[in-house]
């Protein structure tokens, strides 16, 4: 290759070089929990609620499933010469182990959330799903991001400089990616916008070289996160380099393979500032050709050069298929967390005659799939799930509240006069329509993984006298003029959701001439106008409710109000992150509104992040964690709610009382953080969820009562299902290192999710050693050190609060000799 050629093929979009055989490759794929972006595919609950199962072959088997679905997209879409195209890929930008330190983040739905241990168990086992077990080719190759030390606040992750300290990045940020490198054999890196120590993260070679490829002896290609490298240089983000060509130098000479430009923001992926680098001196050739080894021998262990492709059995037409949305419906129920149960209200005991079931999230799409999704064919909402589940019963639907607003309702065609549509293939509205036609209504299924937009005009007629507020439902890019006014301007940065919306006062009866503007990226189904009415006041609602003989509020947050980059104009969020841990201020109003009726309420959060749900703890008597739970997600909340299987997901985050407990978000130390560096009060603990049966434990015991620092510990405990239900059991080992310096209260070093019928008895061993047995110390040095070792067994944490009974569990303890230190 020329050198122009070599610098072509370090970008994420890389081009075909027919002279020498090579197709045309994008290395862009998103697959978090499912394909996404590449049309019809299985959805699976996002990453924090699969985190929540604690099973780490449900989550390799799913992550199976993934891989299957994408060899299959790959082939749908598959050049002649064998390139892909955006999306269509098998190289998947997934899982994502930052841990999810603060609960204001609004990207911590897409990690496995605040433990260590935990995400580095889930994310290996995803990880070994991904790339499957063939001894010579990978059936996927998956991506251990965003190395390393990431978890908000969103508004500054280009211009953020994190200065970790030596003890909370050996002991936090680092050891789940060190375990995904080192028993998980993940085969791609991606590094992050961020700087560490002043140095950003794709050009860190402390990161990179020292700790990834030296330390843990990685094997793999580093790909930057999309942007990232121009971050290095850019003058609004990290600028490290004065220039381009220095910038992109400084990535590949420290560790970084390929470039993923960000569309969003007009970046390229550098090919041009690659050559100038080279021929300036600032970058060897020879490191190109490094990067270019790597980058070819994950393509060609992914068969891609084959004369026929490996995984054979795999066709264009596996994907969605009825077997992989029962592993969708599987994966939800597990993931259900039942916070809250007083006096035993579920699981329902009879079929109720009358269920309400309202709430921003009762009928909601975008809260099934979270971020990163692809779009599921027969997608199951809340109410869909209870229809079915009870198709006798009398069901009341009502809205009544937005996630931060009044509800919001498709306009309806009565409402247009006169409307016509331009389509263009383009997302800009450039150029000749490539359609233009009458329409009955503001609304278009995207079609095609290509960039598209459109344009809607013509009158719309005011039912009501007062304010309306007006946004269009699409993944990208909108506008809406009334009157000729800009009501709303959201064209954005084109990837991350967005809610939101502009407001005007109109006059019933009065024609406006209406305007709407929207771009999409890829094919995610239907789009349309929305409106709220001036007479959206909740009413409808509490009417519903004081007909029902229960009532399931669905509410919580969507990805739309947390999330990526984003734009949010509401009380406690700020640019896809949060200010505030409460349930948004209009669910709030109108939870103590429906609950004012006296009928029984089941709440139902659907979130990524954890809630400070105070008054609903109090005043509520049931409440479950659904988080987003994918396309089956109604069908895992409607069999909960009547007892179809006992709820045996546990939280991966802590539930705390108020943000006010919590240091500043940008304070990336870990002091005062997480279950195992809080020390007040919390309103859900790690690890905490409900069961419809009951388990006890007894006889705690370990091998031996003194071990050496080099030696190990087998930790036994018999786990009774003594209630009246068959049912899943996730037992918990926690280890603590009394008057240890730099230890943590208390950490979780083993953890099995075990199915006990009633009346069973089972024996559960978990293995201590190495690692496991350690801590680490203020200086950052991870050792064995000599002393006591406390260690409880149990469902969950042993700690309590008024209201909130202390898991069961059993307590042992041993002893260790002598003092060993411990490698990165």
């Amino acid at each position: 290759m020329s050198l122009e050629e070599k610098a072509l093929q370090l970008g994420h979009d890389a081009p075909a070089l027919p002279r020498l055989g090579i197709p045309k490759y994008n290395w862009w794929n998103e697959g978090l929990h499912g394909v996404a972006r590449a049309g019809i595919a299985t959805v699976f609950p996002q990453a924090i609620g699969m985190a929540a199962t604690w099973d780490v072959d449900r989550m390799r088997n799913t992550a199976d499933v993934i891989s299957t679905e994408f060899r299959a997209k790959y082939l749908e879409r598959r050049h002649p010469d064998g390139g892909s195209d955006f999306y269509r890929g098998l190289t998947v930008w997934s899982p994502n182990l930052n841990i999810f330190r603060d609960p204001r983040w609004g990207r911590g739905q897409e990690t496995y959330g605040e433990d260590p241990y935990l995400t580095g168990q889930i994310g290996t086992a995803f990880i070994r799903g991904l790339q499957g077990d063939d001894p010579k080719y990978f059936k996927t190759i998956a991506t251990s991001k965003h190395f390393a030390v990431h978890s908000g606040p969103e508004s500054n992750r280009h211009r953020e400089d994190v200065y970790p300290s030596l003890h909370d990045l050996e002991d936090t940020y680092l050891p789940a990616f060190r375990t995904t490198v080192t028993e998980g054999k993940v085969a791609s890196i991606m590094c992050v916008y961020n700087a560490v120590w002043g140095v950003p993260g794709c050009a860190n070679a402390v990161l990179q070289e020292q700790y990834l490829r030296r330390a843990w002896g990685f094997q793999g290609y580093v790909v930057s996160d999309c942007g990232a490298a121009a971050n290095i240089y850019r003058k609004d983000a990290l600028h490290y380099t004065d220039t381009a060509p220095e910038g992109v130098a400084a990535g590949f000479e420290n560790g970084m393979d390929l470039i993923c430009g960000d569309y969003r923001n007009g970046m390229t992926t550098d090919p041009e500032n690659i050559v100038a680098a080279v021929r300036a001196g600032h970058l060897s050739e020879a490191t190109v050709d490094r990067s270019l080894q790597r980058l070819f021998e994950a393509r060609i262990r992914l068969g891609l050069f084959d004369p026929q492709l490996p995984f054979a059995n795999i066709t264009a037409k596996d994907y969605d298929t009825p077997e992989h949305r029962a592993k969708s419906r599987e994966m939800a129920e597990a993931s259900m967390v039942l916070l809250k149960n007083q006096g035993n209200l579920l699981p329902f005991k009879s079929a109720p005659r009358t269920i309400a079931v309202i709430g921003p999230n009762a009928d909601s799409f975008d809260t099934l799939v979270g971020n990163y999704y692809g779009t599921p064919s027969q997608p199951v909402t809340v109410l869909d799930g209870i229809r079915a589940r009870y198709p006798n019963a009398r069901i009341l639907h009502a809205q009544g509240v937005g996630l931060i607003g009044p509800a919001e309702a498709p306009v309806p065609d009565s409402a247009f006069r006169g409307l016509r549509v331009q389509h263009y293939a383009n997302r800009d509205l450039q150029g000749t329509p490539s359609a233009t036609e009458t329409a009955t209504n503001a609304q278009v299924t995207w079609s095609g993984d290509r960039e598209s937009s459109a344009r809607w005009t013509g009158t719309l007629v005011a039912p009501e006298t007062g304010e309306y507020r007006f946004r269009f439902s699409t993944e990208n890019g909108y506008r809406v003029w009334i009157d000729n006014k800009l009501v709303v301007d959201e064209w954005g940065v084109g990837d991350a959701p967005s809610i939101l919306a502009g407001s005007i006062r109109l006059k019933r009866g009065k024609s406006y001439a209406v305007r709407v503007e929207g771009f999409q990226r890829g094919a995610r189904g239907q789009q349309q106008l929305l409106w709220s009415l001036p007479s959206a006041n909740g009413d409808d609602a509490v009417a519903a409710a004081a007909q029902a003989d229960v009532v399931i509020f669905a509410g919580g947050l969507s990805a739309r109000i947390e999330g990526e980059e984003m734009k949010v104009q509401a009380k406690g969020f700020a640019g896809g992150d949060r200010t505030s841990l409460d349930l948004p201020e209009p669910q709030q109003k109108l939870l103590e509104r429906v609950h004012a009726t006296g009928k029984p309420v089941v709440l139902v959060l659907m979130n990524g992040s954890a809630l400070s749900v105070n008054w609903a703890d109090t005043n509520i008597p049931a409440i479950v964690e659904a988080w987003y739970p994918g396309g089956e997600g109604g069908h895992a909340v409607a069999g909960l709610l009547a007892g179809d299987y006992s709820p045996a997901g546990r939280l991966p985050v802590t539930f705390y009382t108020s943000a006010d407990d919590l240091p500043a978000f940008d304070n990336y130390a870990m002091q005062g953080r997480t279950y195992r560096y809080f020390n007040g009060e919390v309103l859900y603990p790690f690890g905490h969820g409900l069961s419809y049966t009951r388990f006890t434990y007894g006889n705690a015991r370990v091998s031996n009562k003194t071990i050496q620092a080099d030696g190990s510990v087998t930790v036994s405990v018999d786990v009774t299902n003594s209630g009246a239900m068959d049912g899943d059991e996730v037992v918990q080992l926690y280890v603590a290192h009394p008057g240890k310096d730099g230890a943590a209260i208390r950490t979780l070093q083993g953890f099995e999710r075990v199915h006990l019928k009633k009346g069973d008895t089972r024996t559960v061993r978990f293995a201590l050693k190495d690692r496991q047995l350690s801590f680490v110390d203020p200086q950052g040095r991870r050792r064995i050190s000599a002393g006591q070792v406390d260690l409880w067994v149990g469902g969950g944490q042993p700690v309590s609060r008024p209201g909130l009974a202390q898991a069961a569990g059993a307590a042992t303890s041993f002893a260790i000799s002598g003092e060993k230190l411990l490698p990165r």
